[in-house]
């Protein structure tokens, strides 16, 4: 079904009920641009509770989802979401973040909304269809890129600390600017953001990571402040120096170029977050040597560890926090293999210990070449062009992509007369180390032969 139909229906059911409709916001904003977007809301001049049992009864809704302490309600629609709800005021008191609401007119709650790219409504009756409603020159400041709130910043910024994580993503995604005084409102109420919960700031933040150059975003967030109220171990990385030999930026900004780096061959939030935390604890393991300059020895192992405690702040799955612990602990791995000296052991056990994230890593480590210098750039992607085939040479020979011993526990423990317990483990361990040593290879006879034939030595 075409959207003008589907218009064409919501209206006729708000005027069977003698109520004011029209489409609001990011839809407006996405159709003016050009933009494709399933998802509509609709403000109605009414009661939206009355109006969602009307709608359901002409659309034949089979789902409808009501907030009646909202005055909301969603529903899908041939493939589209739509949401309603009664046009209303907001206040606030003066220690909470939770408004009193009460019915209003269209203007008032344009005028509740967070910026004038998204105060913009669009007329869908049949006499004044696609008429724009723009009380806040939303249509000028969509047109000049510009992010601005409708009213007061300040306040608007008080009322709902969020708005200045929106504010910069809005900017991220749209390659927009946020205007100067909106802008200073950020700076000045930036540490109000730390009432708001960390999931609703995360969500905020996966948004502005997964924009098409999240380094914009990033940098709007340290310049106004946000980001140490967060993240303030990635503002920590600003001003930390490396070796001038090999890098021409701080930390920081290195950490900036490998993300955007990274963004532009995927879009994958858990990689895109190795990116941006890989080089995390360089402050913590910074060291002067004289001759070599600055050295951050073992970053990659005391990164891996300050990742658990960031990403669980920030309330991550389990499931994310160890892919990106895993990654950063690995990444500086895949150089080490360019050396023609390199054995197929140390190859496997890079394959083993990255399992399927392997290609990930071999992306990140790209990534992170981030020299102004077109001959070094393509050494480094030469070298990793050679480190590729020799983890596909090793890999069809070997199979050792999410390795799972080949004589499993219950086998062990039926040979070895054993009950469960530690001993069990410990064998499975001594094959794993023999297949990545090449002392056998990745099949179930040969590594059962390997195992009686050490069964003495294992036992004792």
């Amino acid at each position: 079904m075409k959207i003008d139909e589907i218009f064409a229906r919501v209206y006729q059911t708000a005027e069977n009920c003698g109520y004011d409709i029209y489409a609001v916001g990011g839809y407006v904003r996405d159709r003016l641009t050009g933009r494709n977007s399933k998802d509509i809301d609709f403000v109605v001049v009414g009661d939206a509770m009355k109006f969602a049992g009307r709608l359901q009864k002409d659309l034949h809704l089979r789902t409808l989802v009501r907030y009646p302490r909202f005055g909301t309600f969603m529903a899908r629609y041939y493939g589209f979401t739509l949401e309603f709800v009664n046009a209303r005021k907001e206040s606030y008191y003066k220690n909470s973040r939770k408004p009193v609401t009460e019915q209003a007119d269209l203007k008032s709650d344009l005028a509740r909304r967070d910026f004038t790219i998204n105060t913009m409504a669009m007329d869908i009756s049949t006499e004044n269809y696609g008429r724009i409603i723009d009380v806040f020159d939303g249509q000028k400041d969509l047109e000049n890129g510009i992010i601005r709130t409708p009213l007061e910043p300040k306040k608007t910024f008080s009322d709902d600390p969020l708005r200045m994580m929106r504010a910069v993503r809005f900017a991220a995604r749209f390659g927009f600017e946020i205007e100067e005084h909106t802008f200073s409102a950020i700076q000045e109420s930036a540490d109000r953001l730390a009432i708001v919960s960390i999931e609703r700031i995360a969500d905020e933040f996966n948004k502005i990571l997964l924009t098409e150059k999240p380094s914009k975003g990033l940098q709007m967030l340290e310049d106004s402040g946000l980001l140490k109220i967060f993240l303030p171990e990635i503002s920590a990385l600003k001003g930390v120096q490396q070796k001038q030999k090999f890098h021409h930026k701080d930390v920081f900004y290195h950490t900036l170029e490998v993300l955007d780096n990274l963004a532009a061959s995927s879009d994958k939030l858990e990689l895109r977050l190795t990116a941006l935390l890989h080089d995390i604890a360089k402050p913590k393991t910074k060291r002067f040597i004289e001759g070599e300059g600055w050295t951050f020895h073992g970053h990659e192992v005391a990164g891996a560890r300050m990742v658990s405690g960031i990403l669980k702040r920030m309330r991550y799955s389990q499931e994310i926090i160890q892919y990106v612990k895993k990654l950063v602990r690995l990444h500086l791995r895949p150089m080490a293999l360019v050396d023609s000296e390199v054995t197929d052991s140390a190859v496997r056990r890079l394959i083993f210990k990255s399992g399927d994230d392997i290609d990930d890593l071999m992306l990140l480590c790209r990534a992170d070449i981030t020299s102004k210098n077109p001959n070094k750039v393509e050494k480094y992607n030469n070298n990793y062009d050679i480190v590729l085939k020799k983890i596909a040479e090793v890999e069809e020979r070997d199979r050792l992509r999410n390795f799972q011993p080949p004589v499993d526990g219950n086998e062990i423990m039926e040979l070895f007369s054993l009950e469960p317990g530690p001993m069990v483990g410990k064998i499975k361990k001594f094959i794993e180390e023999a297949i990545l040593s090449g002392q056998a290879a990745n099949d179930h006879d040969e590594c059962l032969q390997y195992i009686l034939a050490h069964k003495e030595e294992l036992l004792n």
